[in-house]
């Protein structure tokens, strides 16, 4: 009788449940014994299989793959990889698969909605009234409005991106979109590419939802977003590390930008002491745009087929490195 595939599992979430996730395939599940790179280094010899950790707090780096001899295939259960050496385990000819797609909608939904919170100022106005104010002045001169007739502007066109560009459109905004690869009309959602700092000229709400890579590694400095209409908003449910937090700070509190939403940060969770809090033209949201019941149902649909396919030897989807995507045991 064959042995059971052997599959370390690294997201915060109880052992029992994630063992419960694989009942009925030929997987044992193993969780670290602490939640520290540590750990991870002292189990990944035994593994077989990684399953990632969402949050990406834990993740997998080439001194950690160089003593994991057994390791055949992981799955990142997120969009996101890049809390795993993605080059180190394509040479290590190891299949590294996402989750694409699964939170799309999600996603897209908190854009749309967190672009009408900030024009709005929801959140604010609510605060000021639960502390007995009454801001409906104060709301028109804060400035914002409607997003119907809006320039929008989308910087990513993966499947988050094409679901925010139909929304954002059905809405009535004229929307543009910059990626590293223009797309037809039929696969963007109906916008239109622009190359970058023509899209930022254009863009009076300025949506972020590219993946985090070498090349967009703080795409949006000082300079690019000096390069927005004055007064323009910002919504960022892509990385942390694609926005320059400084720099969209200062650019708050000159007026070049007028608000922005976030999901995500350079450091996650919000350190404490982050002067971002203290802004309340900016709204601030715990990398939570894809937590809804029916992505997070679609995201464990997602991983457990891919991995009942790894064990099977069928091919795995959504591999992200260019390895071969049928698993072989090592």
């Amino acid at each position: 009788m064959t042995a059971p595939w052997h599959l370390l599992a690294l997201p915060p979430l109880d052992p029992a449940l994630l063992a419960a996730l694989f009942d009925g395939l030929p997987v044992e599940v193993e969780v670290p014994t602490e939640r520290t790179p540590a750990a991870v280094a002292a189990a990944l010899p035994r593994a077989d299989l990684l399953l990632g950790d969402w949050s990406g707090a834990l993740g997998l780096t080439a001194e950690q793959l160089a003593g994991a001899s057994r390791l055949a295939f992981v799955q990142q259960p997120s969009v996101g990889v890049d809390s795993l050496d993605v080059d180190a385990l394509a040479a290590a000819a190891i299949p590294v698969a996402n989750a694409a797609g699964a939170n799309a909608v999600s996603v897209a939904e908190w854009c749309v909605g967190a672009s009408y919170a900030v024009l709005r100022w929801l959140s604010w106005a609510d605060a000021q009234t639960r502390a007995g104010g009454w801001p409906q002045l104060e709301i028109a001169q804060r400035g914002g409005g409607e997003v119907a007739g809006r320039r929008v502007g989308i910087i990513g066109m993966g499947r988050i991106g094409v679901e925010c560009a139909r929304r954002f459109g059905a809405l009535g905004a004229d929307v543009a979109y910059w990626s590293r690869r223009e797309r037809p009309a039929a696969d963007s959602g109906g916008a239109r590419w622009l190359d970058l700092d023509s899209l930022l000229a254009h863009s009076q709400l300025l949506v972020v939802v590219v993946a985090l890579a070498p090349e967009t590694r703080g795409l949006l400095s000082a300079q690019r977003l000096a390069k927005l209409p004055a007064g323009a908003f910002v919504v960022n449910a892509a990385r942390g590390g694609v926005l320059d937090e400084t720099a969209l700070l200062d650019a708050v509190r000159s007026g070049q930008v007028g608000g922005a939403a976030l999901d995500v940060y350079a450091t996650e969770p919000l350190p404490p002491d982050s002067p971002l809090r203290d802004d309340d033209r900016i709204l601030l949201s715990p990398h939570a745009a894809g937590a809804t019941r029916e992505a997070q149902g679609r995201l464990i649909a997602a991983v457990i087929d891919n991995v009942k396919r790894a064990v099977s030897g069928e091919p795995v989807i959504n591999v992200v490195n260019g390895v071969d995507p049928v698993v072989r045991r090592r």
